[in-house]
């Protein structure tokens, strides 16, 4: 049999401009994911570790760390992580790295919310114990990306099911979390005194806001406000007087005071 990869790629070509991934079926029946590279193609599994490997035992290093630390006394690990150490967990990081552009190439947003969490967990662990800082340092460097796609994916879960107000706390407390990370490792300016741009991953949260609110259904009075608006804006004062007649009969249709609060049938209130 051909070792030649060429016939894997065929009718795939590699875009630089775009993350390509694709299921295909593996010869032992199971499913495999792929991702299109310039050299070739990444083949991983789907659950666990993208390499299938079950290191130290555990789905993965991070979970095998995560653990052994849950067990420790005062949940502190007793020893640092020493440079091949983390090499290991470099290792395992690029490589949930690798499936979270592929699985958010192919719309898969809760499995990219998951892997998020995996490497964020992992970065977390690095840099609480890494014998060495500027090695932590280049985990820690992951984090904004890790953060944002997280945001990015819980967003676009929470607009599917049409839970906007959702999404936009969910990239808000991103935004937060991305602000705060870059006010404390990261100079406001430059040496030249001036101002740092705004890091790609803040630019992408606060874009993706935009969209929330485009993507946004509006209300019924959001749009007589807006026809409202248009009629003015065209002198059509006849529309325009129907359409504020509309909105105060909008006003008006609110809780009738006095009203008995209802209960759902058959069940009851909780406290809150």
């Amino acid at each position: 049999m051909s070792k030649d990869v060429s016939r894997l790629v065929d009718g795939w070509p590699y875009d630089p401009g775009e993350v390509r991934a694709r299921w295909i079926a593996a010869d032992d029946g199971t499913r495999k994911l792929q991702l299109r590279l310039d050299l070739g193609v990444f083949q991983m599994e789907p659950e666990g570790r993208p390499d299938g490997t079950r290191p130290r035992g555990a789905a993965s290093l991070c979970d095998f760390y995560v653990e052994a630390e849950r067990r420790a006394p005062g949940n502190v690990l007793p020893d640092k992580l020493d440079f091949d150490a983390c090499a290991e967990l470099q290792q395992e990081v690029m490589q949930y790295y690798y499936r979270i552009m592929a699985y958010y190439a192919l719309g898969d947003y809760p499995c990219v919310m998951r892997d998020c969490d995996h490497n964020l967990d992992l970065i977390d662990v690095v840099s609480e114990y890494a014998l060495d800082d500027e090695v932590a340092w280049q985990f820690m460097q992951l984090y904004p990306y890790m953060r944002m796609m997280h945001a990015r994916a819980g967003a676009e879960t929470a607009m599917a099911d049409g839970r906007f107000d959702e999404a936009e706390k969910l990239v808000r407390e991103g935004i937060q979390d991305l602000e705060g990370f870059y006010e404390e490792n990261y100079e406001p300016t430059n040496e030249d005194g001036s101002p740092v741009p705004p890091p790609p991953e803040l630019d992408t949260l606060r874009e993706l806001l935009g969209q929330i609110a485009r993507r946004r259904p509006r209300s019924e009075a959001e749009s007589l406000r807006e026809e409202l608006a248009r009629a003015v804006e065209l002198e059509n004062y006849e529309k325009a007087a129907f359409l504020r007649d509309q909105l105060k009969s909008l006003k008006g249709l609110g809780p009738r005071l006095g009203a008995k609060k209802r209960s759902r049938p058959g069940g009851r209130e909780f406290p809150t």
